[in-house]
């Protein structure tokens, strides 16, 4: 699988990344319902054994639970692969969740996390949402860069941030990487975050490319209205109509391209994301090693820039990201 040097760090990743966010199991604000760890640990060492060389996780994934399946899934392996994980969403005992970016709550939350994962250093450490009060955004940025020059973290990365919130946070330390959602359906971020992160020098590793699963291939109406309570993309309006209609509608169209080179819906999803300069990596949740076999081939695959206008010609309006270049 190619790999990329993500910003200014030392790392080079492969185009695609293991996502732990739902292997962190139900019961939480934002789950996706229950998950066997054992299918969960087989899933993760299926994608390491297939090439991929990084796992994303966050503390706030199964309130914990994720970073200790993903320390369980590595245990033993001669190679480790690089880990990152996020901070400043924290969970009372109740566990409601709520952002903090006190820089006492930044160290404990950096302490839990690598007592977790069973590491000696956190190898990109993320802010895993801004807060609105400035001076408590650029209290924790000053933590995590104390954090960095101890040794605990190796990088240091944003997540969901806007380019006020990364030109805020830079002038305190480096910023090595923004991790936003990206995908077909979600494209807010080829206006003035890719660009900028380009022009920067920024890394950018985008989540949910598939759309939390919407974009896959394997999702129908039957199977959303089979989601378990605790599954947040009940409640998302993704996979509610009108939009649904439309979304599967473009699924359709990626089956049709995808098939011409053998490809899976997931596949075409995943290239499309990965076609540009500005994007580094994407990350890829599975929840079984059968997923990880379903798109752990997409990291070497690439659509033309005819397919690439064929896909989003179902999508209406928008711009499309031109091979060399940002936009065309």
């Amino acid at each position: 699988m190619q790999k990329r040097r993500l910003g200014n760090s030392d790392m080079e990743l492969t185009a695609l990344g293991f996502g732990a966010w739902a292997i962190g199991g139900g019961g939480w604000a934002f789950a996706w319902g229950a998950q066997d760890d054992a299918q969960s640990i087989e899933a993760i060492q299926r994608a390491l054994d297939s090439g991929i060389n990084w796992v994303d996780t966050a503390a706030v994934y199964g309130l914990g639970h994720s970073e200790d399946v993903v320390a369980r899934a590595l245990k033993g392996r001669d190679k480790r692969p690089y880990v990152f994980t996020k901070c400043g969403m924290v969970w009372n005992e109740q566990g409601k969740v709520s952002r903090r970016l006190r820089a006492d709550s930044v160290r404990r939350e950096c302490e839990a996390s690598l007592r977790r994962l069973k590491v000696d250093a956190i190898d990109l450490y993320q802010v895993h949402w801004p807060v609105e009060d400035g001076a408590e955004l650029e209290e924790g940025w000053t933590a995590l860069a104390e954090l960095q020059r101890q040794g605990k973290v190796r990088w240091l990365g944003v997540s969901n941030f806007n380019v006020s919130q990364l030109e805020q946070v830079r002038g305190i330390a480096p910023v090595t990487s923004l991790q936003p959602p990206y995908s077909l359906i979600h494209r807010d971020i080829e206006d003035d975050l890719l660009p900028y992160c380009q022009t920067q020098g920024l890394g950018v590793i985008v989540y949910s490319p598939m759309a939390s699963g919407l974009l896959t291939g394997a999702m129908t109406r039957e199977r959303i209205l089979a989601m378990p309570d605790d599954d947040w993309r009940r409640g998302s309006e993704d996979f509610q109509e009108p939009k649904l209609s439309h979304h599967l509608s473009l699924v359709e169209r990626m089956r049709e391209v995808g098939a011409r080179h053998g490809r899976s819906p997931a596949e075409v999803a995943l290239a499309w994301t990965l076609r540009g300069p500005a994007v580094t990596a994407a990350i890829v949740g599975a929840r079984s090693a059968k997923q990880v076999e379903g798109f752990i081939q997409a990291g070497d695959f690439r659509l033309t820039s005819e397919e690439v206008r064929e896909v989003e010609e179902v999508l209406g309006s928008g711009s499309a990201m031109a091979p060399g270049g940002i936009y065309a």
